[in-house]
């Protein structure tokens, strides 16, 4: 394993991209950039160049922009600027997946990950500093939150891993093949910036990436789940965990608003609007032993999505500290498994990657100026379970 030393708190203020007055044309979408070139007068092609040299070549100096005229990159030099947030520590897993700390705005880290195998690799991007929504055994939701991450935050989780292996351009093949945002935060509770950052992943002129390719994974924020397919056709995967209320109340708070019933009927009701009608919702289910990992659970959750149109994912689980849960057995996971294989369903279990450096699912934390004190009341032993339980 490799990485950098950790940074201080002043180092990482130093580190993380300034305030200005100037424009950050990284996360700005195609439509976007065409809107800010035509109030300058030009015309829309430029929003097609600027974009080939932003996420094509990784060109950040307007001045290298030599399709450009030169009173237009010294305008452009003058309000706008291409701005990426910065690599604070990089860490390289044994098994080949790589984790950056990302230093954002207001001195929080937020963490992505790289996950190759074989022709595929797969990047993990965080869409928020924290998480708000606390689900009982994710070490992101104990860090507490500070703030949604910018669309350029978003988008420049993407740029900075195709930049960490030099790859502009470079014929060493497409560094990142797959999007999954399933990084730190709920996607769904940053609407709009994530929406803009995955029509980047997705546009020809930026990274050209299928919508197949690029999943979108959601704990249950039903009323942007509701509006989602107005703005996107991606991947839909749903953090399921539990086969019913009583459970998943307890260990995913937001089921309390928005129970399963619901949720399964507002991702079906996003099927429903794609044009591909052979797409499917990929159900995630976090195996915990002792709690959600019994055969009669898997009975239970195969009658649940009967006839609904699913894959399941299960994801035996990865401790961090003072996590409270233990991971199942083989035995246990297998057993799960078989339950639901002979009820038909295509069902894989997550491989664990990058558990040595801290970058398994589940495992990504960061360094969050927390807003909310969750973090001081988990370190305090308190956590908020006693909140769930009384249903305050």
């Amino acid at each position: 394993m490799a990485g950098s030393d950790a940074m201080t708190a002043a180092d990482q203020l130093i580190a993380t991209s300034p305030v200005t007055d100037r424009v950050n044309l990284l996360g700005l979408t195609r439509q976007q950039l065409e809107t800010f070139f035509t109030d300058l007068g030009e015309k829309r092609f430029r929003a097609q160049q600027v974009m080939k040299w932003i996420h094509h070549r990784g060109v950040r100096d307007f001045e290298e922009m030599t399709d450009l005229s030169q009173s237009l990159r010294t305008q452009l030099g003058e309000i706008a600027e291409i701005t990426p947030p910065n690599i604070a520590e990089q860490h390289d897993s044994q098994d080949g997946t790589r984790k950056w700390a990302i230093a954002v705005e207001g001195g929080s880290l937020v963490e992505a990950v790289l996950i190759p195998e074989g022709d595929r690799a797969t990047l993990c991007v965080s869409s928020q500093v924290g998480c708000s929504l606390d689900c009982t055994f994710c070490s992101t939701g104990k860090q507490g939150f500070q703030r949604d991450l910018t669309a350029a935050e978003v988008i420049g989780q993407v740029w900075l891993a195709i930049n960490s292996y030099d790859a502009w351009q470079s014929g060493k093949g497409r560094v990142v093949t797959n999007v999954v945002m399933m990084g730190m935060g709920e996607p769904l509770l940053n609407f709009d910036n994530v929406v803009s950052a995955m029509s980047l992943m997705c546009d020809d002129l930026a990274y050209g990436l299928s919508k197949r390719k690029v999943t979108l994974s959601t704990s249950g924020v039903v009323p942007n789940l509701d509006r989602l397919a107005e703005w996107a056709d991606v991947s839909l995967a749903v953090s399921l965990h539990a086969p019913n209320d009583a459970l998943r109340d307890q260990i995913v708070p937001i089921n309390r608003k928005y129970p399963i019933a619901r949720l399964l009927a507002s991702a079906r009701a996003y099927l429903d609007a794609q044009t591909d009608k052979k797409r499917v919702v990929t159900i995630e289910y976090t195996l915990l032993a002792g709690v959600n990992d019994s055969v009669e659970q898997a009975r239970e959750l195969a009658a649940l999505l009967k006839d609904y149109p699913c894959k399941i994912n299960l994801i035996p689980f990865n401790d961090f500290p003072n996590s409270g849960y233990q991971r199942p057995s083989g035995n246990a996971v297998s057993r799960f498994w078989q339950v639901l294989t002979d009820a038909g369903f295509v069902v894989t279990v997550r491989t664990t990657r990058g558990d040595d450096i801290d970058a398994a699912c589940g495992q990504l934390v960061g360094e969050v100026v927390d807003r909310t004190r969750r973090a001081e009341r988990h370190r305090a032993g308190r956590g908020d379970h006693s909140l769930l339980e009384s249903g305050r």
